[in-house]
């Protein structure tokens, strides 16, 4: 045949063959999920700040160790409420007309995702602290520290964003850590990044591969192990033993409010948070954030009440239920 000795149109036909299957496989069905999905009702549409960080981000490439999807397997539930829906990017735009990085749903876990972060871990303290160095709030963290993103100032003005660092990891310098508008912009980013809830009406998909639930010895409530939530929502700020961080967030062990009595405001701080400025940075509202019931906090608060060499008396979930449902009426 003369199309085989003809290598004018043999590429030629090639080419057109692969502009077809290009678009039938790739283009039609990128072209058909954007006609068919929509963004959730409640979705935020992110802030000029926000966007800036978004870009921020990708610069600085965050999304090589961090991803922004949860799979539908329950090692992933630790990182959202849900597991991620094609709705939940559905808002996501080119960066510009050569970049699409619209999504960053990333490919590797060096680090933990951040698909919910803005509930998981919204205080804008600890989100600097953290990008100036993340050894000061966790140890073991592989991270590079990004503290180019700060200035350091003797004197500082009233709109200046000063930041609690030990003196040990000033590296010399002299004066106060100063966020830079960049820094600001990164982290308006990461406190946007809050999973959307699904509307009522829509039931939300099931993790796989549940992990085995054991009751009470009561039979009445599900077991929670206390020390698993202050691990993952409490120790980034508060530090595994308990001794918080110097300038910046408030020790538990020994802490008043700890072993106290006032069980009204232990349980106010988990739920609604707590701004004990200028001696320490702000407590977000970790319990509301991340829709704790009574039976989470009770689990807090009991590990927290008997660890570090705190002796304080334990409490029932029926005793923190009562509390929290008199703080609803007073808000």
């Amino acid at each position: 045949m003369d199309l085989f000795n003809n290598h004018k149109k043999l590429f030629g036909i090639a080419t057109l063959l692969f502009l077809v299957l290009t678009f039938f496989v790739a283009i039609g069905p990128a072209l058909h999920n954007q006609a068919i999905n929509r963004p959730l009702p409640d979705t935020e549409p992110l802030s000029p700040e926000a966007v800036k960080g978004k870009s921020l981000f990708i610069s600085n490439g965050c999304v090589a160790c961090h991803t922004q999807q949860v799979r539908n397997v329950e090692m992933d539930k630790v990182w959202g409420s849900r597991p991620s829906l094609a709705a939940d990017y559905a808002d996501s735009k080119r960066t510009d007309f050569w970049r699409n990085t619209a999504t960053l749903m990333g490919t590797e876990r060096t680090g933990p995702d951040l698909t919910d972060l803005g509930n998981r871990q919204p205080s804008r303290d600890w989100n600097l602290v953290h990008l100036y160095n993340p050894r000061i709030v966790v140890k073991e963290s592989v991270m590079p520290a990004y503290s180019f993103l700060f200035t350091y100032k003797e004197e500082t003005d009233k709109n200046d964003v000063i930041v609690s660092v030990p003196g040990k990891y000033m590296k010399g310098k002299s004066g106060k850590v100063v966020a830079t508008q960049d820094a600001l912009h990164l982290v308006a980013y990461l406190q946007s990044l809050k999973q959307t809830k699904l509307p009522e009406t829509r039931k939300s998909p099931e993790f796989l591969y549940k992990r085995e639930v054991k009751p009470l010895a009561t039979g009445q409530s599900p077991a929670v192990d206390g020390k698993a939530l202050y691990t993952a929502n409490c120790a980034s700020c508060h530090q595994a033993g308990g001794e918080g961080l110097a300038g910046a967030f408030p020790p538990l062990k020994g802490s008043p409010i700890v072993n106290g009595d006032n069980l009204q405001l232990y349980v106010d701080i988990i739920m609604n948070g707590y701004d004990s400025r200028p001696e320490y940075g702000a407590m977000a509202a970790v319990g509301t954030n991340l829709e704790w019931t009574e039976v989470e906090v009770a689990a807090v608060i009991n590990y927290e009440r008997t660890a570090w060499g705190n002796k304080a008396k334990e409490v029932s979930h029926e005793e923190v239920k009562k509390i929290m449902d008199f703080l609803k009426q007073v808000k």
